[in-house]
């Protein structure tokens, strides 16, 4: 079967090189069940790998079609190997959470290759406190972080008696076998329901309203980013070290903290959890580059995904639903006070939500890729150093599972996400929540953000500065 591959996933195939790799990755930590043998790693890696009906979206890789006139589709791996995408890795003694971190860095700094669906999955052992870790990458054209954290869930259970659970990449629901799944055929125009055609119509109408209003939001956009105000759109970013060309090579940090300590810090001064991660962030980089006697003395820029639940206008989609937009934060990384630097965060961010909560939803993603093109465009352009970056650093934030986790009685202890740094933003901290702890992690390219691993210091430093400065 081939699809044709949608204008975004394209955009994260095309950008890719050896310096710029566009996949996401994710770290599970796993306590073995009671009673568990001392097989046990090589029995959980033979039960993923053994799994014998494969969801559609994991046999699947981009290829050049002539019949699409040279456009990119996907098309169904007719020589799938489970053995080269499922692989069972162990780490060096001493086995600290260090040796792994810095196997899932070398691991993270390799390519996909084009000619096999783009994912695989490492099971590993040699933990010493005996924990199973599980590393698992794909490319941003098939899955993004959010979707790959709602796929990793659906194959989990609160239930630790609960046997016979697939794997992420095993198909669950309609379960077909790889070897019998058929073409799946189309529809003549004359069976499609009359209800579909007309449920079009209305999307369209409702799109074309939405358009008519663009030029006057993206006036308002650029106005704000122009006076330096909070928007989607950011002309102050100072020069950072940050932001240079990168090499392919990554280096992963992580850790997490109880997700009590970032509310009681939101509950004491009127922000959200979200600001108190980009404070701590804010804080962490500060004291990073004055090491490094690289802090600008212009503020840090971070862009900011957001869920929004955008303003509907009366013609537009009754579904309703959440909007994702980018916010370009400032982050006080300028000033010496924690509480000053949570306070201008909170600031900048709700400036930032407020602007986009007054524009539709297609308006909201228009207004998010123009300030997010000088960062997607260069790559595709092979125009690095030309354009200017429009932000420092991406700093997102992930909700996980609020409760306890398990796969087939193992106990998920925790889980941190990889991520992408690109030329011009060499770091990128990806946060993500998970039964009363937020997890952060850092992924950065190995050459241009040296010491990566000290900024863990420094976020548990301002998390420290934090509470005291908010009294709790």
């Amino acid at each position: 079967m081939v699809t044709l591959i949608d204008p975004t996933s394209a955009a994260f195939l095309l950008a890719e090189n050896r310096s710029q790799l566009m996949h996401v990755g994710g770290l599970q930590l796993f306590e073995k069940p009671e009673g568990a043998g001392r097989d046990y790693t090589r029995q959980m890696f033979e039960t993923m790998r053994d799994e014998e009906d494969i969801r559609p979206l994991f046999l699947k890789h981009p290829h050049r079609s002539l019949s699409a006139a040279g456009q990119l589709v996907w098309r169904q791996d007719q020589q799938f190997d489970i053995e080269h995408h499922v692989r069972h890795s162990a780490l060096p003694k001493p086995g600290r959470i260090r040796e792994l971190l810095d196997l899932c860095g070398r691991l993270h700094s390799t390519r996909l290759a084009w000619e096999r669906p783009l994912w695989e999955s490492h099971v590993i052992e040699g933990l010493r406190d005996g924990r199973v870790a599980m590393y698992t990458k794909s490319h941003h054209a098939l899955l993004d972080g959010i979707s790959a954290m709602r796929l990793m869930q659906s194959v989990l259970s609160t239930d630790p008696d609960e046997r016979d659970m697939p794997a992420p990449w095993g198909a669950d629901g309609v379960r077909a076998p790889v070897r019998a799944r058929k073409q799946r055929e189309e529809l003549p125009l004359s069976e499609i329901p009359a209800h579909v055609f007309q449920t079009a119509l209305n999307s369209g109408l409702g799109i074309t309203a939405e358009a008519a209003g663009m030029p006057g939001a993206l006036v308002r956009t650029l106005q704000r980013g122009i006076r330096n105000e909070t928007a989607a759109v950011s002309f102050h970013t100072p020069r950072t070290i940050f932001n240079q060309r990168i090499t392919g090579s990554r280096r992963f940090a992580a850790q997490d903290w109880p997700i009590e300590r970032l509310r009681a810090i939101g509950r004491a001064t009127d922000s959200t959890i979200n600001d108190v991660v980009l404070a701590m962030c804010s804080g962490a980089v500060r004291k990073y580059l004055l090491e490094l006697n690289a802090l600008p003395e212009a503020p840090l820029v971070a862009m900011v995904p957001v869920g929004l639940n955008a303003k509907q206008s009366h013609i537009a989609s009754a579904d309703g639903g959440n909007a994702v937009g980018a916010v370009m934060c400032k982050l006080g990384t300028d000033l010496a006070d924690p509480a000053d630097r949570l306070a201008t965060i909170s600031r900048s961010m709700k400036d930032g939500k407020d602007a986009l909560s007054s524009m539709t939803p297609i308006q909201i993603v228009a207004m998010s890729a123009l300030g997010q093109a000088p960062a997607i465009l260069p790559p595709l352009l092979r125009l690095q150093g030309i354009v200017r970056s429009p932000y420092n650093l991406i700093i997102s934030n992930v909700p996980g599972p609020r409760t306890t986790h398990y796969w087939n009685g193992a106990k998920m202890v925790g889980t941190y996400p990889l991520s992408i740094p690109i030329n011009g933003m060499a770091l990128n901290i990806t946060c993500t929540s998970y039964d009363g702890r937020m997890g952060f992690g850092l992924t950065g390219c190995r050459r241009t953000v040296p010491r990566l691993q000290r900024l863990l210091g420094h976020l548990d430093d301002e998390l420290d500065a934090l509470t005291k400065a908010a009294g709790v």
